[in-house]
């Protein structure tokens, strides 16, 4: 089967489809850089099937860029780019800042804001990873 090189890529796999082109490497090379099945890299890059969040951190790291399109001016952007670079899911992020992950979820989609101490607390965890 033959995939096109996406000259605008727009899904995550067209990314790292145009990414591995770019370096004229093989599907089962970026599976082993990117700790997956070269079956998994097939299905990314033809759209078959998309990353779990788990796997961002090391595409992030292939692709040498940050391929999601996040507004990181409001507090659920940044909440959401942090769970993304970390490869978090929302009910890993949620044990670790003490909510439920359906807060989590509200919180990413703008439906709630945390109170102002929780404010403080997701926002020093933002800086410590910058």
């Amino acid at each position: 089967m033959h995939i096109s090189y996406p000259k605008t890529p727009v899904s995550i796999g067209d990314h790292i489809r145009k990414k591995r082109m770019d370096l004229k490497l093989y599907q089962c090379d970026v599976a082993k850089a990117l700790k997956v099945s070269e079956a998994t890299v097939t299905n990314w890059e033809t759209n078959k099937s998309e990353p779990v969040v788990s796997n961002y951190p090391l595409i992030v790291e292939f692709l040498g860029y940050f391929p999601f399109e996040i507004d990181t001016s409001t507090f659920a952007g940044r909440l959401k780019e942090y769970r993304y670079k970390n490869g978090l899911t929302q009910e890993l992020l949620g044990k670790t800042l003490k909510v439920n992950e359906s807060t989590i979820f509200h919180w990413e989609k703008g439906v709630h804001t945390p109170f102002p101490r929780m404010l403080k607390k997701a926002e020093q965890l933002f800086w410590k990873s910058q």
